[in-house]
Parts: C-alpha cells; sequence; structure tokens
C-alpha cells in the first residue's frame, strides 16, 4: 500500500457529508465543524451530541438510509456504519463522482485517512503512521507532550507576532492544572509577571531569555503594587513585547484580573484573558467535596473573606449568606474564619452545620480539617492552617468520606 499524500483540506463553506450517527461520527463532526465545513448527517439513529448539534443548526441531520443522490455537491464523505456492505457501497458511488472518501470500516478501502491529531495555538499536527490508529495516537500524544511542555516548536518565527498583554489564570496550584492555552501562551512569553500563587513549576519551563517578574516582590504596599503591576504591563507591551500576567485560579475571581484589563484598555494596549480553574470549585473538589450535590445542595455562592465581616469595606451580605441553605466557599478568609463562622451562625446557619478548612489544595501538600460552623475556626487553629486555603461551608461537607478519592 503506497504511503498517503497529505494535505490540509480548506473546508470553510464546503458541503461535507457523513454517512452513520455513532461514536465515531461524535468524535470527528466537532474538527469539522471547527473547519467551517457544512456538515450533513445520514443516519438511522443519531447520538444526543448529534441530536443538540442539529437543535442548535450547526449540522443537517437526516434519519433514514443513505441515497447516492447525498453525495451532489459533495467535498468530502466519512462513512461510519456498521455494515460493511454498506459501508462498501457508498464509497463505490462516491468514488464514481470522484468524492474522497474516509471509511472507519477499511482504510485500505478509502480513498482518504483522517489522520491523529493535535492542534496547539496556530499549529497542527496530523499523524497517519501508515493506516495504524493506535501507533498514531502514540505518536500524536507524544508531539502533543512536546508542543505543551514547549520543548517543540521554540523557534523564533514561531514567537507572537505582536505585543500585547494575556491575563492567564494558572489554576488552584498543581501545575498540570493550567489550560491548555494558558501554557501554550506561557511558552512564547517574553515577560511573565506571576503571582506568588502561580504554581512555581510552570516558571521553571520558561526561556532562559524570558524576563520574569515576581508581583509579590514589587517594593510597594498593596495598593501602590497593583498600580505598579499595571504600569510594567503597559510599559513592556509598548516595548514590543509580548507579555503573560500569571495569575493563581482564575484572573477574574478576586484576581483583580478585571483591574488589569481595564488599565491596559486604557492604555491602547490589546488584552487577551485566558480562563483558569478556580480553586473555589477545584479545591473543594481535591478533598473530595463537591460543591453542589442532588438533594443536598442546590446553589453555592463564592465570597472574598479578606475583609472580615462587620468591616465598612465589606460588600458581602453575611445575613443573606445565612439564610441560604446551599454551600458557601470562602477565599482568603482563613485569618478572619472566626469571624465569619460567627457572622454566618449570627444569620441563622446552624451550629452543626458542617464545614471545612482545604490549606494547598490540588498540590502535594494539601491539608484539610473538618468541623462544623461552631467548631471549625478552632479546628483550623489547632491544626496550624495557613494560607492559602479555602473555607467550605454547607451540608455537601458532610459527604466527604464518601465523596474523596
Amino acid at each position: 500500500m503506497t504511503e498517503p499524500y497529505l494535505m490540509g483540506l480548506r473546508l470553510e463553506g464546503l458541503p461535507v457529508l457523513f454517512v452513520g450517527g455513532g461514536a465515531v461520527a461524535t468524535r470527528r463532526i466537532p474538527a469539522l465543524l471547527a473547519a467551517g465545513a457544512l456538515v450533513t448527517v445520514v443516519a438511522r439513529g443519531a447520538t444526543p451530541v448529534l441530536i443538540g448539534l442539529a437543535n442548535a443548526g450547526r449540522i443537517k441531520l437526516c434519519l433514514r438510509p443513505f441515497q447516492p443522490s447525498d453525495l451532489d455537491g459533495c467535498w468530502l464523505v466519512h462513512v461510519a456504519v456498521d455494515d460493511p456492505q454498506a459501508a462498501r457501497g457508498i464509497s463505490e458511488a462516491a468514488r464514481e463522482r470522484r468524492v474522497f472518501c474516509v471509511r472507519a470500516d477499511d482504510r485500505k478501502a478509502a480513498t482518504a485517512w483522517t489522520p491523529a491529531t493535535t492542534r496547539h495555538g496556530r499549529v497542527t499536527v496530523g499523524v497517519t503512521a501508515g493506516g495504524d490508529p493506535r501507533r498514531a495516537a502514540r505518536l500524536r500524544d507524544a508531539v502533543r507532550e512536546g508542543l505543551i511542555a514547549g520543548t517543540l516548536d521554540r523557534g523564533p518565527a514561531q514567537l507572537p507576532q505582536s505585543a500585547g498583554v494575556v491575563l492567564v489564570g494558572a489554576g488552584p496550584g498543581d501545575p498540570e492544572l493550567i489550560t491548555v492555552r494558558g501554557r501554550h501562551l506561557l511558552a512564547r512569553a517574553d515577560v511573565v509577571v506571576a503571582d506568588h500563587l502561580a504554581p512555581a513549576l510552570l516558571l521553571d519551563e520558561l526561556r532562559p531569555e524570558v524576563e520574569l517578574i515576581d508581583a509579590a516582590k514589587l517594593p510597594y504596599g498593596p495598593a501602590r503594587a497593583q498600580e505598579e503591576i499595571n504600569r510594567i504591563l503597559i510599559g513592556r507591551a509598548r516595548a514590543g513585547r509580548f507579555v503573560v500576567r500569571l495569575k493563581g485560579g482564575d484572573p477574574y475571581v478576586f484576581g483583580r484580573g478585571g483591574e488589569e484589563a481595564a488599565a491596559c484598555a486604557a492604555a491602547g494596549i490589546p488584552v487577551t484573558v485566558v480562563p483558569g480553574v478556580t480553586s473555589a470549585i477545584a479545591v473543594p473538589s481535591a478533598a473530595g467535596i463537591p460543591v453542589t450535590h442532588r438533594g443536598v445542595a442546590h446553589e453555592f455562592t463564592v465570597v472574598t473573606g479578606h475583609v472580615p465581616p462587620g468591616d465598612p469595606d465589606s460588600l458581602v451580605d453575611w445575613e443573606a449568606l445565612g439564610r441560604l441553605r446551599g454551600t458557601v466557599c470562602v477565599l482568603m478568609g482563613l485569618r478572619h474564619l472566626a469571624l465569619i463562622a460567627a457572622a454566618l451562625l449570627a444569620a441563622g446557619r446552624p451550629d452543626e452545620t458542617p464545614a471545612a478548612v482545604i490549606q494547598e489544595g490540588t498540590r502535594g501538600t494539601q491539608r484539610q480539617v473538618l468541623g462544623t460552623l461552631s467548631t471549625i475556626a478552632a479546628e483550623a487553629e489547632r491544626a496550624g492552617l495557613r494560607p492559602p486555603a479555602v473555607i467550605v461551608v454547607g451540608d455537601v461537607v458532610a459527604g466527604v468520606s464518601i465523596c474523596d478519592s
């Protein structure tokens, strides 16, 4: 069997037929839609995902047997049906019309293959491996890991072509919980301005020439430090550098990302925001605590405890939180835990409401204590917990022994 002639198909606005409505179609069609293809699915049945795409108007779904006329005007057809004879008939009809045909059941009878594909920014890599799908997937995964880790695609021509600022959420602490896009942009940065909560192992992977600025060490108080961070972001971007502002968790969840984005926008600097995994949900999850659970909690609220209850600068309605039945997640509140618990109790939360404090969640140093709303402050102090920590209050905490993995 001869080797395939590889090329990239530009399918935007072009009709593509997919015969079959099962798992293969569910996996393959999103890539066709991302390429802008006009996808028609012909099948006797379809998965819920395909039905959802059809209901949303993203694909045309025809629940009936294949007809040769379905190929009229098509540029490409995928065949993924259980009947080999039917698949053979479809591919023969495609050959007669000079339409390239992908066969899920018989790669030797196909006129086109779909490679094992990985995407990294604007780089797309496809591996065919002689038509062996398992080997192709293994090689694809190895290439993907190299791209994510930054060991591949580091040439000067691949670096950002324009200056600007990207706010990247690094996740709750485990370096593997940064998003793929976040890691990709971090590998291309000229300047990285990092928070103390950003995973340090990510910084160890930066290119040697990257300017690394530790935002926690700027020689100003809290208010002036934020002004200095804004000045650095704007100044480096104006100097033609590609700047990544690396923040713990999500940039827009108590991370002052909105302030930094507004400052850059006011200065005419283009800003992109890459969301991150927020510790408000991920840290309880790492401790085996779901913030919602059927029949237990139908809502959860995330608040900051940086300003304690009763402080005139606090914007949190603690009385309202005390009247709710759902889960309350408090970030940056360990220092004021006793005041927070007292405020919730005074507002009506029962003394026996389960509560937890998780320190350094998702990291190898994670620690946690359990208690009730009336005891949790003492338990946390007795255990010597230190920031960063997430406080969780609500009946979902009682299921930690069941959910903990």
